[in-house]
């Protein structure tokens, strides 16, 4: 067993432990959260870290196996993801109040790096060249960003419909009810939405900046005609309308959450969606 996969099992682990103990006291209606948003503390904040360095390790033992090669994988890929939304999770928790966003984050994050450790297999671009090598490092890096972003506007739009259903008495609602009323308010995470559209936005304009340098490189051409490219680029001219949008007219709430599901139904008929489910998920080359 690599010690990729030990790392990744660990954090699953982890994580699972720390979800567990979150949502222990919804199952049983009971209050752990002050002023109706879930409070960490600072014990599970520690532990929290050391599950987050646990699951870099993993990524990073298994992703990056030589000096010149990358490995990719479709459970590589998900787990990266969510290690991602994690990591802003965490410079995000020093400034914001969002720990009701471990109710979804820590098992969603279990459950990644469970596949990642059950699920270890790929194919090794070995001896990738140094800038092929950075691009799919940066395009793996944006597409996970994005993705977060998109699970984030989901919960979001959860959380909008939430809002506007009737008052049910405590007794008698259900655990994802009260799970999505200690949720941060929906001012706070459409903050923390921007932030990574911005993130994601700006690591997808390198991954068309390297995808240009290698494109060059290998067929001399500065924007190869095929699909990937195109949606690339449509995923990119949606989101920078959106932040243009946002900056010009203030857009907010149901048009953010639209562009921001839109640019990324372009990145997955991109190279890091389409082709990727054809040569990593289906291995079909």
């Amino acid at each position: 067993m690599s010690s990729g996969i030990v790392f990744h099992l660990l954090a699953a682990a982890a994580y699972a432990i720390l979800a567990g103990s979150l949502w222990k006291p919804l199952w049983s209606n009971r209050a752990n959260h002050e002023g109706g948003a879930v409070s960490a503390g600072k014990v599970r904040r520690v532990c929290l870290a050391g599950a987050i360095a646990l699951h870099g390790a993993g990524l990073a033992q298994t992703i990056l196996p030589g000096s010149h090669g990358i490995y990719l994988g479709w459970a590589l890929a998900l787990s990266a993801a969510i290690w991602l939304g994690m990591v802003v999770f965490w410079l995000e928790s020093f400034v914001m109040r969002i720990d009701g966003l471990l109710l979804i984050l820590l098992p969603a994050s279990a459950v990644a790096t469970l596949l990642a450790g059950l699920f270890p297999g790929g194919h090794q671009v070995a001896q990738a060249g140094e800038w092929l090598r950075l691009h799919l490092l940066i395009a793996l890096t944006a597409y996970g960003l994005i993705t977060v972003a998109a699970l984030q506007a989901i919960l979001m739009a959860a959380l909008d419909r939430q809002l506007h259903r009737p008052v049910e008495p405590e007794a008698s609602r259900s655990i994802m009810g009260r799970a999505l009323d200690s949720m941060p308010p929906l001012l706070v995470q459409e903050v923390l939405l921007f932030r990574l559209i911005w993130f994601g936005f700006a690591i997808l304009t390198l991954t068309v900046i390297t995808g240009a340098i290698v494109s060059i490189r290998l067929t001399t051409n500065l924007v190869p005609m095929d699909h990937k490219t195109l949606f690339t680029l449509l995923s990119w001219f949606t989101f920078g309308g959106l932040l243009l949008g946002r900056y010009t007219r203030g857009w907010r709430g149901r048009i953010a959450l639209r562009w921001t599901l839109v640019g990324f139904a372009f990145l997955l008929l991109s190279y890091s969606g389409s082709r990727f489910v054809i040569d990593v998920i289906l291995q079909r080359g």
